[in-house]
């Protein structure tokens, strides 16, 4: 049976589509006048037939010209000409474009925030179309951002916050690793936790934006893709057990993807084969793939890199890189905002205010953050210096994963629509204690960090300013495979509770913004039936705005697997805010095919028979407020939704990352 044809083909048209029309000397007829309001009241309006005019005829407004299948208004003040092949070109006003200068201008500032967006949009829709994996191309694990001439992030989409705070970490590495030897058509490939990854699946791809006369990059363009299968202990590269970083696969620190125009597909080859020298470890089980998606990423920076030099073209270098910090100054002066009005919400109008929090991983390694806030200055220090130190498993967060988890919370407490960029992280420092599990060393294993860790960090961010109570805190991540097929997936679960708003049940939150498989796809390209995928009812902690409810999910398996699981949230609870009760902790079973269930715990990695099922049920989220004043949870039957959880039919989707959906829902 074939599963899928991709043919791939370039070529040129020798036939013309255009038809160039004759002049005519004469006067444009006009075929009648009506009256048509515009700003000025009525005005007498020229009707013209499109088919009668030449391409000598100018036509001032207003008026109407008519084809066979439009109509096209010429308002006041505005001129339409014919062009030679019968086009209607239409100037507006006196067709002077006003120059844009450095200044920061509020009316273009808002402008270049949509274009600079607009530019990782389209990156990202080029990636989503060219990869061929199901992780980028249907659950959409992908980020693509431009950064500065300084590597700091002016924009992105809104793709994944994980992996968006942390790209400008390995931009910036990059520059000061390569320094003079980054060079026009180099594109670079990074993954190591100390040259700002994430964790080793998540393949990052920089290129650099030089233009004619500039001896240094003006922009860097970069993404960043989540690759199924790139060698290590276990299938999916995503192993619970692993205990250092050669165990979880290939690895590039500073890597030339392309190296002068030229795609050094050999070499790449070679690096993802080289897990397989590890004792224990595979090579890359899906090198196809993994080119084929190292390409389309590749084409996205192409993308961008065009993109960026049409803006430049139109408004000039110089502008264009003034609104970028004028971008990132913005972003600067809501978040000192922000932490002003949250000192003044606690009473402190003068001096420096302190707050704390602490919440803990399932292995009872904390986390606990102090965070001094100096009101006049609008700024502030996060400290994480009493935090655990690095833990002998995969839960190690690298220093950019921090920044990511900070950077997304900065941005979601600011009240006003700025794109997620640096300048959030202008008037914050940051300290890590050095050895600790947010700082760990080169060599510790880190595919946890990237997952869960995150995760935690951003509860007890959100813990220590009282935004909402505890999301499910994990990412939930399940992988099976066997020599001929790799799987990955992250699965929803129940949101917090805030102050005026319930949890969402069955989401994906905070660090984790992607799809779950298409369930024809799931079950046509891999082993597996899915047998059940539905809300978990009361999972969600009661409160007097409830959490949202986790899920139930269940795999069951066809041909012989290993199945791997990495997860949070089975020991300690999502937390609950201002009185409200923690959402249900997560379970992980494997019931045999002779009905016998076995609890896998949160991490760990098993073979599976056919038969054999996985059940998956993740955790709830917290409540906010004291339950009893009756409208906490009520118990409903399996597979409904109460009433008061129902979208209200009066909320109407709207914003960048509805519209980003409804993009990635349609191709």
């Amino acid at each position: 049976m074939v599963d899928d044809i991709r043919v791939r083909g370039c070529g040129r048209s020798g036939i013309c589509s255009q038809h160039s029309i004759r002049p005519n000397v004469c006067t444009p007829k006009v075929e009648t006048q009506v009256k048509c309001y515009f700003d000025d009241g009525y005005l007498d309006t020229a009707v013209y037939l499109l088919e009668e005019l030449s391409c000598d005829h100018t036509i001032a407004g207003p008026a109407i010209i008519i084809d066979k299948n439009s109509t096209i208004l010429i308002e006041p003040d505005c001129t339409a000409a014919i062009t030679e092949h019968g086009n209607v070109r239409i100037t507006v006003g006196k067709g002077k474009v006003r120059a844009i200068g450095s200044e920061l201008n509020t009316v273009q500032l808002s402008i270049f925030s949509h274009r600079f967006m607009s530019i990782a949009e389209q990156m990202g829709r080029i990636l989503q179309r060219t990869a061929i994996s199901t992780n980028i191309k249907e659950r959409l694990d992908f980020s693509c951002a431009l950064f500065g001439q300084d590597g700091g992030l002016v924009s992105n989409a809104p793709h994944i916050p994980v992996h968006l705070g942390a790209m400008q970490e390995t931009v910036q590495f990059q520059m000061r690793h390569l320094g003079t030897e980054l060079k026009e058509n180099d594109v670079i490939l990074s993954n190591h936790p100390s040259a700002g990854g994430s964790h080793l699946p998540d393949l990052t791809v920089i290129t650099p934006v030089f233009r004619k006369g500039v001896a240094r990059p003006v922009f860097f363009v970069a993404s960043r893709g989540h690759h199924a299968d790139i060698g290590g202990i276990t299938p999916g590269s995503m192993p619970p057990h692993s205990k250092s970083l050669q165990e979880e696969g290939a690895v590039f620190i500073s890597f030339k993807l392309v190296k002068d125009g030229v795609f050094q597909e050999e070499a790449v080859t070679q690096a993802l084969m080289a897990p397989a020298q590890v004792p224990g470890s595979s090579g890359t089980r899906n090198l196809h793939d993994n080119l084929s998606d190292l390409r389309a990423q590749v084409a996205a920076n192409q993308k961008g890199i065009q993109l960026v030099n049409e803006l430049i073209d139109e408004y000039g270098l110089e502008v264009v890189q003034a609104y970028m910090a004028h971008i990132q100054v913005n972003a600067e002066i809501a978040v000192k905002e922000m932490l002003r009005e949250f000192a003044r919400r606690c009473g402190q109008s003068v001096g420096q205010l302190e707050v704390c929090a602490e919440d803990f991983m399932d292995d009872g390694t904390p986390i606990k953050l102090r965070v001094n806030i100096d009101q006049a200055q609008g700024s502030a220090v996060f400290d994480f210096t009493d935090t655990g130190p690095e833990v002998y498993g995969n839960c190690n967060a690298p220093r950019a994963i921090t920044l990511s988890a900070l950077i997304y919370c900065l941005r979601c407490m600011v009240g006003q629509e700025i794109p997620l960029n640096q300048g959030c992280l202008a008037p914050v420092r940051v300290v890590l204690p050095k050895g600790s599990i947010l700082d760990p060393a080169a060599e510790a294993a880190v595919v946890g960090g990237n997952v869960l860790t995150s995760q935690r960090i951003v509860d007890v961010i959100f813990k220590v300013f009282r935004v909402c109570a505890a999301s499910q805190g994990c990412m939930n991540n399940v992988t099976f495979g066997n020599e001929c097929v790799g799987y990955y997936e992250t699965v929803a679960g129940g949101s917090g509770a805030g102050p005026h708003w319930e949890g969402r049940g069955g989401v994906h939150t905070h660090m984790t913004n992607t799809r779950i498989t298409d369930p024809e796809i799931l079950e046509k390209r891999y082993p597996v039936v899915l047998k059940r995928f539905e809300l978990k009812p009361g999972s969600g902690g009661k409160g007097r705005q409830r959490g949202g409810d986790g899920v139930i999910r269940e795999l069951l398996f066809r041909e012989r697997v290993v199945l791997s699981v990495l997860s949070e949230r089975r020991a300690f609870r999502p937390y609950g805010l201002d009185g409200g009760e923690a959402g249900a902790a997560g379970l992980n079973l494997l019931i045999r095919q002779d009905g016998r269930s076995i609890n896998l715990g949160a991490k760990t990695s098993v073979a599976a028979s056919p038969g054999d099922t996985f059940q998956l049920q993740t955790p709830g989220g917290g409540g906010w407020g004291p339950p009893g004043d009756g409208t906490e949870q009520r118990e409903v039957p399996l597979g409904c939704v109460p009433e008061s959880r129902r979208p209200q039919a009066s909320f109407v989707e709207r914003g960048s990352v509805f519209e980003y959906r409804q993009l990635q829902e349609s191709v």
